[in-house]
């Protein structure tokens, strides 16, 4: 086929998490690149309003092979609400459904799924897409307990004979040219449960705005105080994010050391968290001379690394978190150590390209000993600034990007 001729669609129904951006990345690529042939990016009415500024990129760039097509008002009204394990289901049927429907009447030659995880049910059980399609499967975790310390319950142990199960049909597709792996560890498991080498590492993706703010005045707007070492927890603050592992841990600190450690608290919470949390600040503020500062707001993309470039360590304390995680990728840059939670791709990362510590993040006193050992040694000698380097240089967009748009321009399947 012409490439001038090809037709490639993009579908994703998500308007919040790596998404948007991931859209953002690829077309910015293809305008930038002046690839051919005609690129069509399938979002809900609410990306239209949310996302402007990705919508208009093709028009930034007077690219006119770009279009943006949203899902009609009836299409959106019918998708079922996630409420519970059955309407996910339901709703991944009918997402898939959508999607059959908009590459059977665009035509497409290809299809991108950036979130692949969802549509692997319908495929594992028969159904297909009038073209070929590729996409990222973000939370492969059958191979965990390949990782050092990684004991999975039976809970765990269920999902993985699950993830087998859908994923030696999945492969079986024909049409099905590359599935992609933020975990590079994960990629010879796949591709052992299918006849062909399917899987790829692609890189995990975080365009890094440079901090705009000198450090010490950061500190100074910030009300840090001078001598506390800043220990920084970033992103939406729940509990999957540990949290309230982290006050528990902070209470345990003896007085001296709790005396040194200013704990930054930046992003969202729920009204309901935020007075949860509040509470449990409160208490663990009066009986250690710890100092918390608590910046609770929305953080514009190009604002997030002042506050890595603030801190002097970055917490990562996710609760058996599947998958990745941007905060590290962010803390490499940086160039600052993590406390990393040592359960699954996070924790492997970690130690592989030995970006802090690692710890059992479910256990208070756990976490306590490893911010202990930051505040009696110092940071640098937890960690290697050069295999930091060298795992943020591997994590590009432009590397992401080009690696899904070079596979899309090739013409033949993999055998």
């Amino acid at each position: 086929m012409n490439q001038h001729d090809r037709r490639i669609l993009i579908f994703e129904l998500s308007v919040g998490g790596h998404y948007p951006e991931y859209i953002s990345y690829l077309v910015t690529y293809w305008c930038e690149q002046q690839l051919s042939g005609s690129l069509y990016v399938i979002v809900i009415p609410k990306f239209l309003e949310q996302h402007p500024d990705v919508v208009a990129i093709p028009a930034n760039y007077r690219t006119n092979n770009v279009e943006f097509i949203s899902l009609t008002p009836e299409e959106q009204a019918k998708l079922k609400p996630y409420r519970s394990g059955i309407d996910r289901q339901v709703r991944a049927w009918q997402e898939f459904n959508l999607l059959d429907k908009y590459a059977s009447s665009l035509q497409v030659d290809r299809a991108f799924i950036p979130y692949f995880d969802t549509r692997m049910l319908p495929l594992a059980l028969g159904k297909s897409l009038p073209c070929s399609f590729s996409g990222i499967y973000f939370r492969p975790s059958f191979h965990y307990p390949n990782f050092s310390g990684d004991r999975p319950s039976l809970k765990e142990k269920l999902q993985h004979l699950r993830e087998k199960i859908i994923l030696s049909g999945v492969l079986q597709h024909r049409n099905l040219e590359t599935l992609y792996s933020l975990d590079p560890f994960a990629v010879e498991p796949i591709n052992c449960l299918g006849e062909r080498q399917i899987a790829e590492p692609l890189p995990d993706p975080v365009k890094i705005h440079r901090s705009s703010t000198e450090r010490t005045a950061m500190k100074s707007k910030l009300g840090i105080e001078n001598n506390r070492q800043v220990h920084l927890l970033f992103g939406d603050l729940n509990k999957r994010k540990g949290i309230d592992q982290v006050l528990a841990a902070v209470a345990l600190l003896p007085r001296k050391l709790a005396s040194q450690l200013c704990l930054l608290l930046v992003g969202s919470m729920s009204e309901e968290n935020l007075l949860r949390l509040q509470k449990q600040i409160d208490r663990v503020c009066r009986s250690t001379p710890v100092q918390i500062v608590r910046h609770n707001q929305y953080i514009p993309e190009e604002d997030i690394q002042n506050y890595f470039e603030v801190a002097d360590v970055i917490l990562a304390p996710y609760q058996r978190h599947v998958g990745m995680s941007g905060i590290l990728n962010r803390a490499a840059v940086a160039q600052k150590p993590v406390l990393s939670s040592d359960y699954g791709l996070m924790g492997e990362i970690t130690r592989r390209y030995q970006l802090g510590l690692t710890v059992d993040s479910q256990s208070p006193q756990k976490i306590a000993k490893g911010l202990s050992k930051f505040l009696q040694e110092s940071p640098d000698e937890q960690c290697n600034y050069q295999q930091m380097a060298l795992f943020a240089r591997q994590n590009s967009v432009a590397k992401f990007a080009s690696k899904i748009f070079d596979n899309l321009q090739t013409s033949s399947l993999k055998v």
